[in-house]
């Protein structure tokens, strides 16, 4: 286990379910990944959930607004990489051929934050911490572990993104696959799978994967809760194994124990 105090520029640094119905996913996580739900008051009438793990953040949970649903936003995960400054990186998004969906603004005391389109069609979240600096475990079970980018323009992701966070595409010659490494610094953080990959008709998106001690157990427990699996257990030579896997709401993640 590892305790995170601070989030380098250009890590995955917090992780955000948005989902139809918060109490359901409370319940579903909170079994899947021991996760320890808190409530907070968000608005009028809404709560935002934050999920503990160990005493520590490990994710958070809230409702779609209205807007969103009558947009037929469907139930996803929101990821955040963390930045310097955010109006800074705001800017350099849009000159990238990012779309700004939501302006930088503050939250609280806690940072500052913004929501980017990439020019392919996936959304993040920008984060300059302040009093939160996001994700506070990493290297045990229930933890972000990765995160994959779905895209159907790779190329066009990678020259968007390695623009913005400075982060170096890398593909590994004996993967014939075209599978490109995201690497952040000294860190593998995730990855962009080739555009042949993808189902055809899925929505550009960021996928995350959570680590877990036992993936069929996981899987099979995520299934018997409700959960649909979209790629069953499978085992990825040298790698790991995995599995992708729909909440009962429909938000879609993955979840990985590492071969090392």
């Amino acid at each position: 286990m590892a305790n995170i105090d601070k989030h380098s520029a250009g890590s995955f640094c917090w992780i955000e379910l948005h989902t139809t119905d918060q109490k359901a996913a409370k319940n579903f996580y909170g079994a899947l990944f021991g996760w320890n739900p808190q409530d907070m008051p968000m608005g009028p009438d809404g709560v935002y959930t934050i999920f503990k793990l160990q005493g520590r953040d490990a994710a958070a949970g809230c409702s779609l607004r209205p807007d969103e649903r009558s947009m037929g936003v469907p139930p996803h995960w929101l990821i955040y990489i963390a930045v310097d400054n955010v109006d800074g990186a705001v800017s350099k998004a849009e000159q990238l051929g990012g779309k700004i969906l939501a302006p930088a603004l503050d939250v609280m005391d806690a940072g500052r934050m913004a929501v980017v389109e990439d020019p392919t069609g996936a959304a993040f979240c920008l984060w300059t911490a302040q009093k939160n600096s996001g994700i506070g475990i990493a290297h045990v079970a229930g933890t972000l572990c990765w995160a994959d980018l779905s895209t159907p323009d790779p190329k066009r992701a990678s020259d968007f993104y390695s623009g913005l966070f400075g982060w170096q595409l890398i593909s590994d010659p004996k993967d014939p696959s075209g599978y490109l490494h995201i690497k952040n610094g000294e860190h593998f953080i995730g990855g962009i799978p080739p555009g042949a990959h993808r189902k055809p008709g899925a929505p550009p998106h960021w996928l995350a994967y959570f680590q877990v001690d036992d993936v069929d157990a996981s899987a099979s427990q995520a299934k018997q809760m409700g959960a649909n699996l979209y790629l069953a257990p499978m085992t990825m030579d040298g790698v790991g194994r995995m599995s992708v896997i729909a909440d009962p709401q429909g938000a879609v993640f993955a979840i990985f124990k590492s071969a090392r």
